[in-house]
């Protein structure tokens, strides 16, 4: 038992007690004395206090006051184990003589944290963008100087109006877009929009229509002007009294009352298809037109800024004039809304961003336009060309003095229907 191998090395005292069953000290017995070789310093594992034999028992065995030489062993073991050392059997090496294991991860609480994360981000961007988007709303259409409305119907009613206005617009915009260089501003289409249970419907009004100017108050002057009676193409009216005007005409002339309005000049139109990349058009039979730069071959293609311009604006190249324009625009404008209300416009901020801007700089709206009844227009006129939508032109029942004229029963017919939100089963041309 204390035959000891000479390759076995270091201090037995840390591993084995040091007391003895005899009476006497082990190392007085006569045994063979094993020379060991030096053994490393080592970091004690044992408090201070321990080490060395006092008059206390140690090991169940009296100690003695002195500590044995160094490298004596009595081949006795205690049974007591201390960790640390060269040999110790705690893989942390801490003086406590086990590990100490890293706890669980606890995913229910990353994932809560992460989500509550996201939830804070998306709203302190929506924030951002709602006051953002808010802020670049012209709101510059007072609707409250109307006066002698109609009385309200059911669902809302826009009137969306594309104005010839080259405000912003260099010389170089100006020709490229063949806008011409005049001043003001003049309606180059118009329609009315109304958002209700049963579907939105579009209807173009031609600005060529013939309406009767009643009586109406100034926007800038607020004077009085009694109606005479007067006969003129509708965008006469804007071009006498602006957008205050043209929303009066409407009223007078159809019986509807409209909600809000919204108008957006060439120069804003263009950068909204170059801010999505283009729209694509299905366009059936090719058409040229010198003064509005048209020129499309017939088949699905994507229209930049330029061309789509020239597009919903081109009259002179079909045969029915202002109308076959008005039954483009509307296919144009719902092609729009379709493909910007997408996911990849919506989620991506850097089409998102760009196209918003575009069309907020250069969008003039009433007073009580709010963004979410913006939104609301914009989604509405994307679902006019699916689901249960509907889009027409003013029905007409002929022409005077080379103006439209409006079929009266059917457009009482019209508005009733869009006053009590039922389904429009009128007809237009």
């Amino acid at each position: 038992m204390n035959d000891w191998p000479d390759r076995r090395t270091g201090d037995r005292s840390e591993r084995y007690g040091r007391g003895s069953a005899s009476p006497q000290p082990e190392s007085a017995q006569a045994m063979p004395h094993i020379q060991r070789r030096p053994a490393p310093p080592q970091r004690p594992t044992v408090p201070p206090q321990s080490q060395g034999y006092d008059d206390r028992y140690q090991g169940g065995q009296p100690g003695y006051g002195n500590s044995p030489e160094p490298g004596y062993d009595s081949g006795y073991n205690t049974g007591q184990v201390y960790g640390g050392g060269a040999g110790g059997g705690g893989r942390g090496g801490g003086d406590a003589g086990y590990v100490q294991g890293r706890p669980p991860v606890d995913w229910r609480r990353r994932i809560k944290l992460g989500a509550l994360t996201l939830v804070v981000v998306l709203l302190v961007v929506s924030v951002s963008t709602y006051f953002w988007a808010d802020g670049k709303l012209k709101r510059e259409v007072d609707l409250a100087k109307v006066i002698e409305r109609p009385e309200a119907g059911d669902g809302t009613n826009y009137l969306i109006v594309g104005s010839d206005s080259r405000e912003g617009m260099s010389a170089e915009d100006k020709k490229r877009l063949r806008t011409g260089s005049a001043e003001g501003k003049r309606t180059d289409s118009m329609m009315i929009l109304h958002d209700g249970s049963n579907g939105p419907t579009l209807v173009s009004l031609p600005r060529d229509s013939q309406v009767e100017i009643p009586s109406f108050k100034g926007s800038e002057s607020g004077k009085m002007f009694q109606g005479t009676g007067r006969q003129v193409k509708l965008n006469a009216a804007y071009a006498e009294d602006g957008p205050e005007l043209l929303v009066r005409t409407v009223e007078f002339n159809t019986g509807l009352r409209i909600d809000h309005y919204v108008e957006i000049g060439f120069g804003g139109f263009a950068q909204i298809v170059d801010a999505i990349g283009g729209v694509e058009m299905d366009i059936p039979k090719a058409f040229k037109d010198k003064k509005s730069g048209a020129d499309f071959q017939a088949g699905k293609q994507t229209l930049n800024g330029e061309q789509s311009l020239a597009f919903v604006r081109t009259r002179y190249a079909f045969a029915g004039s202002d109308l076959d324009r008005t039954k483009n625009q509307q296919k144009f404008l719902a092609a729009l809304a379709s493909q910007t209300a997408t996911p990849s416009t919506v989620l991506n901020p850097f089409k998102l961003y760009p196209t918003m801007g575009a069309g907020l700089d250069t969008l003039i709206v009433d007073k009580d336009m709010s963004l979410w009844s913006l939104a609301n227009m914009f989604f509405a006129m994307k679902g006019v060309t699916g689901g249960d939508g509907t889009s027409m032109n003013m029905p007409i029942s002929g022409s005077a003095n080379g103006n439209l004229v409006w079929d009266k029963a059917k457009v009482k017919q019209l508005v009733q229907q869009l006053k009590n939100d039922e389904k429009v089963t009128v007809k237009g041309n």
